[in-house]
């Protein structure tokens, strides 16, 4: 073999050299942004990311964890009011909502070699456990879906200063980061597309009024309205479910017959509301316009598709992705919030 000439690569899984070379940065580089040592401009690390995944690159846990002294995972936590065994988890993922919510954590962390430990706590004692867990170090940090006004855990992971990031702002003001959609431009959303649509004897189905995101749908749907000179609007309280829809919707027709819009907090009500509509031979949109709010896969199965007002989950998941990391990167980070803008997606319902 002739002296001077370079040796071929030899064959074998892809390395952090070709992960540099694919996204055009230094070998460097591309160790901070799987590490999380330091902060690295947000374009940089979105092109190691889709280098990651272009060359099938992955990186060594064990190496990384002696580096950084971290897990290199964290938990993605579903916490409630608790009930009965075995139940709660099944309402979830009944839910499409929090398949999005999953789809967006895992779509951000996994070119960065992070995965997930999905941790339910409906509980007392799975909220210690949770807690207990993340002290040990299993666990860099936690993303938290809260589902009851009364869920304990956001103050629990406060008061540990433990990294964590929660998925909609706090009922009560808690020094926790959270991401969160403009719920009232939502509603007045709603509300301004169907007084487009001409229509004028309206009402709500709301989601629970004790969750600040219902409230907040309602506010803006409500207020919106009354610039339209609709000053009072029949509204029925559900709690997020089909079946919940159902019931407001025939509780409004009861007491309503006339009415020729609706507007649904979210999807699965919107698709209760549809059910029984058809039940009693109202056509929608001709005799009642409905939109829904989520933009979730529950609308694409209405009949006919629901106009909704889109709820940016995964762009939002990701963002809690984001907000972790920094936090994980940066113990003393300050607590943030970030809050999204809804869109209205039409289709045939209104």
């Amino acid at each position: 073999m002739s002296e001077g000439l370079p040796l071929p690569r030899v064959p074998g899984p892809p390395t952090l050299e070709d992960v540099a070379c694919t996204a055009g940065v230094s070998r460097a580089t591309v160790s901070r942004v799987i590490n999380g040592i330091r902060n690295v401009d947000l374009a940089i690390q979105e092109r190691v990311q889709q280098a990651i995944i272009l060359t099938g690159y992955v990186p060594n846990q064990a190496a990384r964890s002696l580096v950084t002294r971290r897990a290199g995972s964290i938990a993605l936590i579903v916490s409630g009011a608790g009930g009965e065994e075995n139940l709660f988890p099944h309402q979830v993922f009944a839910d499409p909502f929090f398949g999005r919510v999953v789809g967006g954590v895992v779509g951000f962390l996994r070119p960065l070699g992070i995965y997930p430990t999905l941790m339910f706590a409906d509980t007392p004692e799975t909220r210690d456990q949770v807690i207990a867990y993340l002290r040990r170090g299993n666990a860099d940090g936690a993303i938290l879906v809260s589902i009851s006004t009364e869920d304990t855990l956001p103050q629990l992971l406060a008061d540990a200063s433990l990294p964590a990031v929660l998925f909609a702002r706090p009922v009560r003001p808690i020094p926790i980061t959270y991401v969160d959609v403009a719920h009232r431009t939502g509603g007045k959303l709603a509300a301004d597309h169907l007084v487009a649509r001409g229509r004028r004897r309206l009402a709500t189905i709301s989601g629970p009024l004790d969750v600040p995101a219902s409230r907040s749908r309602l506010a803006g749907f409500q207020d919106a309205m009354a610039v339209h000179g609709h000053p009072y609007l029949p509204s029925a309280e559900g709690n997020f479910t089909l079946p919940s829809g159902e019931v407001a919707m025939e509780r409004l027709l009861a007491e309503h017959p006339d009415l020729d819009g609706v507007f649904a907090a979210n999807d699965l009500m919107a698709q209760g509301a549809l059910l029984v509509l058809r039940q009693h031979g109202r056509r929608v949109p001709d005799d009642v316009a409905v939109v829904g709010f989520d933009d979730s896969s529950a609308a694409l199965a209405c009949r006919p598709p629901l106009t909704t007002v889109r709820h940016p989950v995964e762009d939002m998941a990701a963002e809690m992705g984001r907000l972790l990391l920094a936090h994980i990167e940066q113990p003393d980070h300050p607590v943030t919030s970030r809050i999204f803008e809804p869109t209205l997606v039409i289709r045939e319902s209104a």
